[in-house]
Protein backbone atom coordinates (compact mmCIF):
# COMPACT_ATOMS: atom_id res chain seq x y z
CA UNK A 1 0.00 0.00 0.00
CA UNK A 2 1.44 3.67 -1.32
CA UNK A 3 0.21 6.06 0.94
CA UNK A 4 0.63 9.61 0.64
CA UNK A 5 0.99 13.05 3.05
CA UNK A 6 0.57 16.74 1.44
CA UNK A 7 2.07 19.40 2.97
CA UNK A 8 2.75 23.38 2.37
CA UNK A 9 4.71 23.40 -0.36
CA UNK A 10 7.92 25.28 1.74
CA UNK A 11 7.57 21.76 3.77
CA UNK A 12 7.15 19.73 0.74
CA UNK A 13 4.41 16.20 0.37
CA UNK A 14 5.97 13.26 0.67
CA UNK A 15 4.10 10.52 -0.54
CA UNK A 16 5.10 6.84 1.17
CA UNK A 17 7.85 5.66 -1.80
CA UNK A 18 7.19 1.65 -2.54
CA UNK A 19 10.03 0.56 -4.09
CA UNK A 20 8.50 -2.05 -6.04
CA UNK A 21 10.67 -3.79 -8.70
CA UNK A 22 9.62 -3.45 -12.97
CA UNK A 23 10.85 -4.96 -15.46
CA UNK A 24 12.27 -2.86 -18.43
CA UNK A 25 10.90 -3.12 -22.31
CA UNK A 26 13.58 -5.74 -23.69
CA UNK A 27 14.29 -8.57 -21.35
CA UNK A 28 16.40 -11.53 -22.22
CA UNK A 29 14.80 -14.80 -22.76
CA UNK A 30 13.80 -16.91 -19.68
CA UNK A 31 13.90 -13.73 -16.91
CA UNK A 32 12.29 -14.78 -13.85
CA UNK A 33 10.12 -11.57 -12.28
CA UNK A 34 10.50 -12.06 -8.10
CA UNK A 35 7.74 -10.95 -5.82
CA UNK A 36 7.13 -7.72 -5.66
CA UNK A 37 9.34 -6.22 -2.32
CA UNK A 38 8.11 -2.33 -1.00
CA UNK A 39 9.74 -0.53 1.42
CA UNK A 40 8.62 2.74 3.87
CA UNK A 41 10.00 5.64 4.32
CA UNK A 42 9.00 7.58 7.38
CA UNK A 43 10.28 11.18 8.35
CA UNK A 44 9.05 12.77 11.35
CA UNK A 45 7.07 15.83 10.93
CA UNK A 46 5.72 18.13 13.27
CA UNK A 47 2.16 17.54 14.17
CA UNK A 48 -0.71 19.44 12.53
CA UNK A 49 -2.67 22.13 14.30
CA UNK A 50 -6.18 21.73 15.10
CA UNK A 51 -8.51 22.85 12.01
CA UNK A 52 -9.93 26.06 12.71
CA UNK A 53 -12.47 27.97 10.23
CA UNK A 54 -12.67 32.06 10.85
CA UNK A 55 -11.88 31.72 14.39
CA UNK A 56 -15.13 29.94 14.92
CA UNK A 57 -16.25 28.27 18.22
CA UNK A 58 -18.20 25.02 18.39
CA UNK A 59 -18.64 24.76 14.51
CA UNK A 60 -17.44 21.43 13.42
CA UNK A 61 -15.93 20.43 9.70
CA UNK A 62 -16.43 17.17 8.00
CA UNK A 63 -15.97 15.70 5.17
CA UNK A 64 -18.17 13.18 3.11
CA UNK A 65 -17.04 11.40 -0.31
CA UNK A 66 -20.85 11.20 -2.75
CA UNK A 67 -21.43 8.20 -2.72
CA UNK A 68 -23.50 6.05 -5.95
CA UNK A 69 -27.03 7.09 -5.55
CA UNK A 70 -26.96 9.95 -3.07
CA UNK A 71 -28.90 12.56 -2.73
CA UNK A 72 -28.34 15.85 -1.48
CA UNK A 73 -30.25 14.62 1.80
CA UNK A 74 -28.88 11.31 2.38
CA UNK A 75 -25.69 12.81 1.84
CA UNK A 76 -26.40 15.46 4.48
CA UNK A 77 -27.42 12.98 6.93
CA UNK A 78 -24.75 11.00 6.76
CA UNK A 79 -22.57 14.60 7.81
CA UNK A 80 -24.64 15.14 10.70
CA UNK A 81 -26.71 17.39 9.51
CA UNK A 82 -30.06 17.91 11.07
CA UNK A 83 -31.73 20.93 9.14
CA UNK A 84 -34.91 20.95 7.38
CA UNK A 85 -34.25 25.27 6.94
CA UNK A 86 -31.12 24.08 5.27
CA UNK A 87 -32.60 21.15 2.92
CA UNK A 88 -35.26 23.36 1.89
CA UNK A 89 -32.80 25.94 0.50
CA UNK A 90 -30.57 23.77 -0.97
CA UNK A 91 -33.53 22.25 -2.92
CA UNK A 92 -35.48 25.01 -4.20
CA UNK A 93 -32.59 28.01 -4.55
CA UNK A 94 -30.95 27.97 -7.92
CA UNK A 95 -27.60 29.24 -7.10
CA UNK A 96 -27.08 25.56 -4.90
CA UNK A 97 -27.83 23.64 -8.51
CA UNK A 98 -24.83 22.56 -9.06
CA UNK A 99 -25.39 19.91 -5.22
CA UNK A 100 -28.05 18.37 -7.74
CA UNK A 101 -25.48 17.04 -10.29
CA UNK A 102 -23.68 14.58 -7.71
CA UNK A 103 -20.88 12.39 -9.13
CA UNK A 104 -19.30 9.74 -7.18
CA UNK A 105 -16.15 10.05 -5.42
CA UNK A 106 -16.43 14.16 -4.93
CA UNK A 107 -15.85 15.55 -1.74
CA UNK A 108 -18.23 17.65 -0.32
CA UNK A 109 -17.13 19.85 3.21
CA UNK A 110 -20.20 20.48 5.77
CA UNK A 111 -19.58 22.84 8.93
CA UNK A 112 -22.21 22.48 11.48
CA UNK A 113 -22.98 23.25 14.60
CA UNK A 114 -23.46 21.59 17.93
CA UNK A 115 -27.03 21.64 17.08
CA UNK A 116 -26.42 19.87 13.75
CA UNK A 117 -27.53 23.12 11.82
CA UNK A 118 -25.55 23.62 8.84
CA UNK A 119 -23.03 26.37 9.30
CA UNK A 120 -21.46 26.01 5.79
CA UNK A 121 -21.01 23.59 2.79
CA UNK A 122 -18.52 23.65 0.15
CA UNK A 123 -18.32 21.78 -2.96
CA UNK A 124 -16.03 21.85 -6.41
CA UNK A 125 -18.75 21.56 -8.73
CA UNK A 126 -18.27 19.96 -12.29
CA UNK A 127 -17.65 22.89 -13.94
CA UNK A 128 -14.26 23.65 -11.39
CA UNK A 129 -15.82 26.53 -9.90
CA UNK A 130 -16.13 26.20 -5.53
CA UNK A 131 -19.67 26.49 -4.59
CA UNK A 132 -19.92 28.11 -1.11
CA UNK A 133 -23.21 27.98 0.92
CA UNK A 134 -23.26 30.24 4.18
CA UNK A 135 -25.56 30.72 6.88
CA UNK A 136 -26.31 34.02 7.39
CA UNK A 137 -28.34 34.14 10.58
CA UNK A 138 -31.91 32.25 9.87
CA UNK A 139 -31.01 32.43 5.95
CA UNK A 140 -28.58 31.54 3.45
CA UNK A 141 -26.65 32.81 0.80
CA UNK A 142 -24.72 30.46 -2.36
CA UNK A 143 -22.55 31.53 -4.44
CA UNK A 144 -20.20 30.58 -7.42
CA UNK A 145 -16.63 31.36 -8.45
CA UNK A 146 -13.23 30.02 -9.82
CA UNK A 147 -11.61 28.72 -6.70
CA UNK A 148 -7.98 30.27 -5.24
CA UNK A 149 -5.99 26.70 -6.04
CA UNK A 150 -2.80 26.11 -3.09
CA UNK A 151 0.28 24.29 -4.71
CA UNK A 152 2.10 21.63 -2.70
CA UNK A 153 4.77 19.52 -3.41
CA UNK A 154 4.52 15.82 -3.95
CA UNK A 155 7.36 13.09 -3.88
CA UNK A 156 6.99 9.62 -5.12
CA UNK A 157 9.56 6.78 -6.31
CA UNK A 158 9.31 2.92 -7.65
CA UNK A 159 11.54 0.71 -9.10
CA UNK A 160 11.08 -0.70 -12.95
CA UNK A 161 9.85 -4.70 -13.37
CA UNK A 162 7.53 -4.29 -16.22
CA UNK A 163 7.38 -0.90 -17.54
CA UNK A 164 7.62 2.87 -16.60
CA UNK A 165 3.92 3.29 -16.49
CA UNK A 166 3.53 -0.40 -14.50
CA UNK A 167 5.86 1.15 -12.03
CA UNK A 168 4.33 4.67 -12.17
CA UNK A 169 0.83 3.04 -11.67
CA UNK A 170 2.22 1.18 -8.60
CA UNK A 171 2.83 4.00 -6.84
CA UNK A 172 0.04 6.27 -7.93
CA UNK A 173 2.62 8.69 -10.32
CA UNK A 174 -0.24 10.71 -12.48
CA UNK A 175 0.29 9.90 -15.84
CA UNK A 176 0.97 13.48 -16.68
CA UNK A 177 3.79 13.19 -14.36
CA UNK A 178 5.04 9.98 -16.20
CA UNK A 179 4.91 11.57 -19.39
CA UNK A 180 6.46 14.56 -18.33
CA UNK A 181 9.48 12.55 -16.47
CA UNK A 182 10.14 10.61 -20.19
CA UNK A 183 10.65 13.73 -21.92
CA UNK A 184 12.86 15.48 -18.67
CA UNK A 185 15.70 12.73 -19.33
CA UNK A 186 14.78 11.87 -23.11
CA UNK A 187 18.47 12.97 -23.96
CA UNK A 188 19.84 10.47 -21.73
CA UNK A 189 17.60 7.80 -21.84
CA UNK A 190 15.59 5.48 -24.67
CA UNK A 191 12.42 4.98 -22.57
CA UNK A 192 12.03 1.54 -24.98
CA UNK A 193 15.11 0.09 -24.98
CA UNK A 194 17.52 1.30 -22.37
CA UNK A 195 15.34 0.18 -19.55
CA UNK A 196 16.35 -2.84 -17.29
CA UNK A 197 14.72 -4.71 -14.43
CA UNK A 198 15.78 -2.78 -10.80
CA UNK A 199 15.91 0.82 -12.48
CA UNK A 200 14.36 3.33 -10.08
CA UNK A 201 12.85 6.80 -9.94
CA UNK A 202 12.14 9.47 -7.50
CA UNK A 203 10.07 12.98 -8.90
CA UNK A 204 8.90 15.83 -7.40
CA UNK A 205 6.15 17.36 -8.22
CA UNK A 206 3.27 20.48 -7.87
CA UNK A 207 0.22 19.20 -7.41
CA UNK A 208 -2.71 21.82 -6.99
CA UNK A 209 -5.55 21.97 -4.61
CA UNK A 210 -8.71 23.37 -4.35
CA UNK A 211 -10.13 23.42 -0.50
CA UNK A 212 -8.14 21.13 0.10
CA UNK A 213 -8.69 18.36 -2.58
CA UNK A 214 -5.92 17.75 -5.30
CA UNK A 215 -7.49 18.64 -8.48
CA UNK A 216 -4.25 18.87 -11.25
CA UNK A 217 -0.86 18.44 -11.30
CA UNK A 218 1.84 21.12 -12.31
CA UNK A 219 5.20 20.84 -13.27
CA UNK A 220 8.20 18.71 -12.29
CA UNK A 221 10.47 19.88 -10.06
CA UNK A 222 13.03 17.60 -9.13
CA UNK A 223 13.43 14.21 -10.49
CA UNK A 224 16.27 11.05 -10.47
CA UNK A 225 16.13 8.27 -12.75
CA UNK A 226 18.79 5.69 -12.15
CA UNK A 227 19.09 3.34 -15.57
CA UNK A 228 21.86 0.58 -15.52
CA UNK A 229 23.26 1.74 -12.44
CA UNK A 230 23.85 5.87 -13.36
CA UNK A 231 21.96 8.36 -11.76
CA UNK A 232 20.87 11.05 -13.41
CA UNK A 233 19.13 14.17 -12.05
CA UNK A 234 17.50 16.99 -13.14
CA UNK A 235 16.04 20.41 -11.21
CA UNK A 236 13.91 22.58 -12.28
CA UNK A 237 15.64 26.49 -12.65
CA UNK A 238 13.93 29.62 -13.91
CA UNK A 239 16.59 32.25 -14.36
CA UNK A 240 16.54 35.84 -13.74
CA UNK A 241 15.32 37.01 -17.46
CA UNK A 242 12.54 34.35 -16.56
CA UNK A 243 13.49 31.15 -18.94
CA UNK A 244 13.48 27.96 -17.30
CA UNK A 245 14.92 24.82 -18.27
CA UNK A 246 16.37 21.41 -16.39
CA UNK A 247 19.57 21.43 -15.32
CA UNK A 248 22.02 18.66 -13.74
CA UNK A 249 23.88 19.14 -10.25
CA UNK A 250 26.63 21.00 -12.00
CA UNK A 251 24.63 23.75 -13.49
CA UNK A 252 24.59 21.59 -17.18
CA UNK A 253 21.59 21.04 -19.11
CA UNK A 254 20.41 18.06 -18.92
CA UNK A 255 18.19 18.71 -22.48
CA UNK A 256 20.12 17.32 -25.37
CA UNK A 257 19.73 19.67 -28.64
CA UNK A 258 18.09 16.42 -29.72
CA UNK A 259 16.14 13.85 -28.26
CA UNK A 260 16.83 10.53 -28.95
CA UNK A 261 13.69 9.07 -30.75
CA UNK A 262 11.04 10.92 -32.56
CA UNK A 263 8.47 8.80 -31.17
CA UNK A 264 8.07 8.71 -27.40
CA UNK A 265 7.27 4.63 -27.53
CA UNK A 266 8.37 2.47 -30.34
CA UNK A 267 10.76 -0.17 -31.42
CA UNK A 268 13.58 -0.08 -34.27
CA UNK A 269 13.19 -2.72 -37.07
CA UNK A 270 16.22 -1.24 -38.93
CA UNK A 271 19.15 0.33 -37.96
CA UNK A 272 21.77 2.31 -39.95
CA UNK A 273 23.99 0.30 -41.74
CA UNK A 274 26.12 0.07 -44.99
CA UNK A 275 24.29 -2.86 -46.57
CA UNK A 276 20.60 -4.55 -46.07
CA UNK A 277 18.01 -6.35 -48.03
CA UNK A 278 15.36 -4.08 -49.05
CA UNK A 279 12.21 -5.60 -48.81
CA UNK A 280 10.47 -3.15 -51.19
CA UNK A 281 13.29 -2.95 -53.72
CA UNK A 282 14.05 -6.75 -52.85
CA UNK A 283 17.98 -6.01 -53.23
CA UNK A 284 20.71 -5.02 -50.60
CA UNK A 285 21.47 -1.40 -50.29
CA UNK A 286 22.35 0.93 -47.45
CA UNK A 287 20.02 2.39 -44.95
CA UNK A 288 21.55 6.00 -43.91
CA UNK A 289 18.81 6.05 -40.83
CA UNK A 290 16.69 4.09 -38.15
CA UNK A 291 13.12 2.79 -38.93
CA UNK A 292 11.01 2.87 -36.25
CA UNK A 293 7.60 0.42 -36.41
CA UNK A 294 4.56 2.03 -34.41
CA UNK A 295 0.84 2.14 -35.01
CA UNK A 296 -0.37 3.96 -38.22
CA UNK A 297 -1.11 7.43 -37.00
CA UNK A 298 1.24 7.24 -34.07
CA UNK A 299 2.85 11.03 -33.11
CA UNK A 300 6.01 11.93 -34.48
CA UNK A 301 7.66 14.36 -32.84
CA UNK A 302 11.06 16.76 -34.14
CA UNK A 303 13.98 15.74 -32.10
CA UNK A 304 15.35 19.55 -31.92
CA UNK A 305 14.66 23.02 -32.71
CA UNK A 306 14.64 24.11 -36.29
CA UNK A 307 13.23 25.21 -39.66
CA UNK A 308 11.29 22.91 -41.79
CA UNK A 309 12.86 22.95 -45.08
CA UNK A 310 10.59 20.89 -46.81
CA UNK A 311 7.23 18.97 -46.06
CA UNK A 312 5.86 17.21 -49.21
CA UNK A 313 5.93 14.13 -51.55
CA UNK A 314 9.24 13.02 -52.89
CA UNK A 315 10.43 10.01 -54.27
CA UNK A 316 10.79 6.77 -51.88
CA UNK A 317 10.80 9.09 -48.88
CA UNK A 318 7.21 9.46 -49.40
CA UNK A 319 5.17 11.93 -47.25
CA UNK A 320 8.30 13.04 -45.92
CA UNK A 321 9.32 16.47 -43.78
CA UNK A 322 13.13 18.03 -43.74
CA UNK A 323 14.18 20.03 -40.74
CA UNK A 324 17.43 22.36 -40.84
CA UNK A 325 18.68 22.95 -37.11
CA UNK A 326 21.44 25.24 -35.84
CA UNK A 327 24.85 24.48 -37.58
CA UNK A 328 25.11 21.55 -39.60
CA UNK A 329 22.53 19.68 -38.17
CA UNK A 330 19.70 18.25 -39.80
CA UNK A 331 16.88 15.71 -39.75
CA UNK A 332 14.75 13.88 -42.22
CA UNK A 333 10.81 12.05 -41.17
CA UNK A 334 9.90 9.99 -43.90
CA UNK A 335 6.38 7.36 -44.81
CA UNK A 336 4.59 10.07 -42.88
CA UNK A 337 0.28 9.16 -43.36
CA UNK A 338 -0.40 13.15 -43.11
CA UNK A 339 1.61 16.04 -41.63
CA UNK A 340 0.77 18.25 -38.65
CA UNK A 341 -1.28 21.63 -39.45
CA UNK A 342 2.05 23.22 -37.99
CA UNK A 343 4.48 20.90 -40.36
CA UNK A 344 4.85 23.55 -43.46
CA UNK A 345 7.64 24.68 -45.22
CA UNK A 346 9.34 27.56 -43.49
CA UNK A 347 7.59 27.12 -40.69
CA UNK A 348 9.81 27.15 -37.10
CA UNK A 349 9.45 24.33 -34.56
CA UNK A 350 10.40 23.40 -31.05
CA UNK A 351 11.80 20.20 -29.88
CA UNK A 352 9.03 17.34 -28.72
CA UNK A 353 6.54 19.33 -31.14
CA UNK A 354 4.19 16.58 -33.38
CA UNK A 355 5.32 17.10 -37.15
CA UNK A 356 3.24 14.08 -38.35
CA UNK A 357 1.51 10.80 -38.23
CA UNK A 358 3.35 7.07 -38.77
CA UNK A 359 2.46 5.66 -42.29
CA UNK A 360 3.14 3.76 -45.65
CA UNK A 361 3.90 6.34 -47.74
CA UNK A 362 6.66 5.88 -50.52
CA UNK A 363 8.73 2.68 -50.42
CA UNK A 364 7.50 1.24 -47.07
CA UNK A 365 5.92 -2.42 -47.06
CA UNK A 366 4.28 -1.73 -43.31
CA UNK A 367 3.79 1.21 -41.14
CA UNK A 368 7.00 2.95 -39.78
CA UNK A 369 9.07 6.29 -39.88
CA UNK A 370 12.14 6.35 -41.64
CA UNK A 371 14.43 8.87 -39.69
CA UNK A 372 17.50 10.31 -40.56
CA UNK A 373 20.32 12.40 -38.42
CA UNK A 374 22.43 14.23 -40.90
CA UNK A 375 25.57 16.27 -40.45
CA UNK A 376 26.59 18.77 -43.44
CA UNK A 377 24.35 17.00 -45.18
CA UNK A 378 26.14 13.77 -44.95
CA UNK A 379 23.52 10.60 -43.10
CA UNK A 380 25.00 9.60 -39.49
CA UNK A 381 23.86 7.07 -36.76
CA UNK A 382 21.65 8.99 -34.85
CA UNK A 383 22.20 6.19 -32.32
CA UNK A 384 26.01 6.36 -31.92
CA UNK A 385 26.88 10.24 -32.67
CA UNK A 386 27.75 12.57 -29.79
CA UNK A 387 24.57 14.87 -29.06
CA UNK A 388 25.17 18.56 -28.72
CA UNK A 389 23.44 20.14 -25.18
CA UNK A 390 21.92 23.24 -24.17
CA UNK A 391 23.68 25.80 -23.04
CA UNK A 392 24.64 25.26 -19.02
CA UNK A 393 23.46 27.49 -16.10
CA UNK A 394 25.34 30.86 -16.86
CA UNK A 395 27.92 31.41 -13.90
CA UNK A 396 26.86 34.42 -12.28
CA UNK A 397 23.34 32.69 -11.90
CA UNK A 398 25.29 29.50 -10.57
CA UNK A 399 25.66 30.58 -6.97
CA UNK A 400 21.71 30.92 -6.71
CA UNK A 401 20.90 28.16 -8.21
CA UNK A 402 23.12 25.71 -6.36
CA UNK A 403 20.90 27.31 -3.17
CA UNK A 404 17.96 26.81 -4.81
CA UNK A 405 18.49 23.02 -5.37
CA UNK A 406 19.98 22.18 -1.82
CA UNK A 407 16.60 21.61 -0.31
CA UNK A 408 15.53 19.42 -3.59
CA UNK A 409 18.49 17.04 -3.39
CA UNK A 410 17.64 16.71 0.36
CA UNK A 411 14.03 15.75 -0.78
CA UNK A 412 15.39 12.99 -3.65
CA UNK A 413 17.98 11.95 -0.93
CA UNK A 414 14.63 10.32 1.13
CA UNK A 415 14.16 7.80 -1.52
CA UNK A 416 17.61 6.17 -0.67
CA UNK A 417 16.14 5.57 2.71
CA UNK A 418 15.02 2.09 1.63
CA UNK A 419 17.69 -0.58 1.79
CA UNK A 420 20.46 -1.96 -1.19
CA UNK A 421 20.04 1.68 -2.87
CA UNK A 422 23.72 1.61 -4.90
CA UNK A 423 23.77 4.22 -6.92
CA UNK A 424 26.82 5.17 -9.42
CA UNK A 425 27.48 9.06 -10.32
CA UNK A 426 26.22 10.17 -13.78
CA UNK A 427 28.87 12.23 -15.50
Amino acid sequence: MHDSLSLPWQAFALAALGFSGVAAFGFAPETTLETVVTHSVVRALPAPAPLAEDGETGVFWREERVQRGDTIGSLLARAAVDDPVALTFLRVNASARPLYRLQPGRPVRVATDEEGRLIALRFIAGGGDLLEVARQGDTFAAHSAPPTMETRLTLRGGEIRSSLFSAADDVGLPDAITLALSDVFAGDIDFYHDLRQGDRFSVLYETRYVDGEAVDVGRIVAAEFVNQGIAHRAFLWQAPDGSEGYYAEDGKSTRKAFLLSPMEFSRITSGFTAARFNPFLQTMRAHRGIDFAAPMGTSIRTTGDGVVTFAGEQNGYGNVIMIQHTGDYSTVYAHLSRFATMAKTGAHVRQGDTIGYVGQTGWATGPHLHYEFRIGGEPRNPLAVDLPTALPVVADDRPAFMSAIAPLVAELQVAHAAPGSRIAASD
